[in-house]
């Protein structure tokens, strides 16, 4: 490797070179830019998009459930936490619970992270149909009460933290017994399921705009104040008519805004070569970089979040996704992984020290 950057090494290291990271990340004058919501029928057309595919069953006897925190930045991130329970109602319920700001799982959560639902909310009910993959949560009133401008935040974060489980692709809000129509500070609408169609800190990207555009999935970099590397998927709003799987790591490759305090995980001389996904599930991604000389590990950040990203915007949900470097099939991580083998997404990810 020639020129390696600082973040070759660890978390404490990452944070120390972020600053110079996010200054080579190109010119944003034209990239992604912070977007205040949809206007209500571009809302209710994106709410209204069905979700092809469905998730793999969490492995038998695991209490680790994805919950979707507030970090430091502002940003969704799903933080994997044991969850107390044996049913899946039982498990829904306590992970809605640890995302209420003082709520009762407030001092067992990870330092950096917070729930995002107005305190004092309560869960009075999970119920699930499983006929119809559909959850419906009940919240007391405290729910209601809330900045307009954490509207949106609040309903991707119970959405996305309901549909981790593999028997629930669609979510309803109650509240007092009484069904929500729209959320009641900013009009989001909720006259239909809720799906992950929604988007999750959702981001507009170059030469997209809301009439005109689709979703894809990125995962970039970040660490916590102890210094723990974790990841932040963002939904990018690109032009339409792209291919999905190539769009998302060209938007990877892109980088993040300089003002979101995320790390960029790919270097300056990163290129997309080709993406192929086979008959068989299998996602092919060739980059090339020449800060990598043929042999040498390469960070596992790098290497990990291009199959997160690659993974989430698959055809196939269960794709497995290999990565040539260089012309190298075999690519070896510093967590001495080759990722020159076919790989699924980790079924969980972000176990974040409490």
């Amino acid at each position: 490797m020639r020129g390696k950057p600082s973040w070759r090494t660890g978390s404490a290291a990452c944070i120390l070179s972020s600053v110079l990271l996010l200054t080579a990340c190109g010119d944003w004058s034209t990239g992604a830019e912070s977007i205040d919501p949809p206007p209500a029928a571009v809302e209710e057309a994106m709410l209204a998009a069905v979700e092809p595919g469905g998730k793999e069953a969490v492995a038998a006897g695991t209490k680790l459930e994805a919950v979707y925190l507030q970090d430091a930045n502002g940003f969704l991130v799903p933080v994997s936490l044991p969850v107390p329970g044996d049913t899946a109602e039982v498990n829904a319920k306590a992970a809605l619970e640890m995302l209420v700001s003082g709520g009762p799982y407030a001092g067992t959560l990870p330092d950096g992270f917070e729930g995002v639902l107005p305190q004092g909310t309560e869960v009075q009910s999970v119920t699930l149909d499983k006929n119809e993959k559909l959850a419906v949560v009940e919240f007391t009133k405290p729910f209601t009460e809330y900045a307009e401008t954490d509207e949106r935040k609040m309903v991707e974060a119970v959405t996305w933290t309901l549909t981790e489980q593999p028997d629930i692709q669609n979510v309803q809000i109650w509240v007092d017994g009484q069904n929500l129509s729209e959320m009641p500070k900013g009009g989001l609408p909720l006259n239909r399921p809720l799906t992950r169609a929604m988007g999750l800190n959702l981001q507009m990207g170059q030469g997209a705009s809301y009439t005109s555009s689709s979703p894809v999935t990125v995962y970039f970099s970040a660490a916590s104040s102890a210094g723990v590397q974790y990841y932040v998927p963002i939904t990018r709003l690109v032009p339409p008519g792209q291919d999905k799987m190539k769009a998302s790591l060209e938007e990877l490759i892109r980088g993040p805004r300089p003002e979101d305090g995320l790390n960029q995980v790919m270097t300056s001389g990163t290129v997309l070569k080709s993406v192929e996904q086979s008959a068989e599930g299998v996602v092919t991604v060739s980059i090339t970089d020449d800060m990598f000389a043929a042999g040498e590990v390469v960070p596992a950040e790098f290497l990990q979040s291009v199959v997160l990203t690659a993974s989430d915007n698959a055809n196939n949900a269960s794709a497995k996704v290999q990565i040539v470097l260089n012309g190298e099939t075999t690519v070896l991580g510093e967590d001495n992984k080759n990722y020159g083998k076919p790989a699924g997404k980790p079924l969980h990810i972000n176990e974040i020290p409490i």
